[in-house]
C-alpha cells in the first residue's frame, strides 16, 4: 500500500457512519414531528429543540470530529487539527443551545431541573466536553507546549474524546427512554407507534456509536505520520529539551 493511501475498506465504513448519523438525525426530527409538535422556540415546542440539538452536536458532529483523523489523511497535519477543532466548536454551540432550551423551558413551566439520572449525565457530558475541547486546544493548536507534553497528553486526550463520545450515546438513550415513559407510561408496553420509532431510533443511536469506535479502534486505519511532520517533531524535541533525534 502507498504511504499514506486510504485502506480499501475504510471509505466504506466511514460512508456508513454517515448514513448512519444522517439516519439518526433524520428520523429523531421525524419523531418530534410527527409525536411531538414539531420545534419552536417561543411555545410549548421549546422543549423539542433539546433533544435535537443533542443529536446533532453531541452524536453526529462529535462522532464526525473524532472520525477527522481518519478521513483526512493527507491533508497537513495543522489544517486536520482546526477542523477536527472547528467541528468540536460548531458540536459545543449546538448543544448549549439545546441546553437552554431545557432550562428555559423548565423555568417557564415551573419544573425541576437536574434531578434525573439523563440530567445528571448530561451535565457530565457537557462539562468534560468543554474541558477535553479546552485541553486539546490548549496542547494541540496554541503554541507553547513540547513535543514531550503533547505526546505525553496525546493517549489521554484519545481516550477521553471515545470516552465522552461514548457517554453521549449512551445519555441520549437515557433522555429518549425518559421522554417516551413521561408521555406514554403504560401505554408504552403496548408496542404504541412512537415506542416502536423510538426503540428504532434508539438501535440506530447505538449502532452510529459503534460504528465510529469501530473505525477509531482500528490501527492500520490511523492517519500516518507524513515525513516533514516527524522531521518538524523530532527537530522541536531537539531545540526544546535537548534530545538527540533517535529513529522510530
Amino acid at each position: 500500500m502507498e504511504h499514506g493511501a486510504a485502506p480499501a475498506a475504510l471509505p466504506y465504513y466511514v460512508a456508513f457512519s454517515q448514513l448512519l448519523g444522517l439516519t439518526v438525525v433524520a428520523m429523531t426530527g421525524a419523531w418530534l414531528g410527527l409525536y411531538r409538535g414539531g420545534i419552536a422556540w417561543e411555545s410549548s415546542l421549546q422543549f423539542n429543540v433539546h433533544p435535537l440539538c443533542m443529536v446533532i452536536g453531541l452524536i453526529f458532529l462529535q462522532g464526525d470530529a473524532l472520525l477527522v483523523y481518519r478521513v483526512f489523511r493527507k491533508e497537513a497535519k495543522r489544517t486536520t487539527k482546526i477542523l477536527h477543532g472547528l467541528l468540536h466548536v460548531v458540536a459545543f454551540i449546538i448543544a448549549l443551545v439545546g441546553l437552554v432550551a431545557v432550562f428555559d423551558f423548565h423555568k417557564k413551566k415551573g419544573y425541576a431541573d437536574l434531578y434525573s439520572l439523563h440530567s445528571w449525565c448530561g451535565i457530565l457530558v457537557f462539562v468534560l466536553y468543554f474541558v477535553q475541547w479546552l485541553m486539546g486546544l490548549s496542547f494541540f493548536l496554541f503554541p507553547g507546549a513540547s513535543f514531550s507534553m503533547r505526546s505525553r497528553y496525546r493517549p489521554q486526550h484519545i481516550f477521553f474524546g471515545a470516552a465522552i463520545f461514548l457517554l453521549s450515546v449512551g445519555t441520549a438513550l437515557l433522555g429518549l427512554k425518559e421522554a417516551l415513559l413521561f408521555k406514554l407510561g403504560t401505554k408504552y408496553s403496548t408496542f404504541e407507534p412512537e415506542g416502536v420509532l423510538a426503540n428504532v431510533l434508539g438501535l440506530l443511536l447505538v449502532s452510529f456509536g459503534v460504528a465510529v469506535l469501530y473505525i477509531l479502534a482500528q490501527a492500520d486505519w490511523k492517519r500516518p505520520s507524513q515525513a516533514e511532520e516527524q522531521a518538524l517533531s523530532m527537530d522541536f524535541k531537539t531545540l526544546t529539551e535537548g534530545d538527540s533525534p533517535s529513529p522510530q
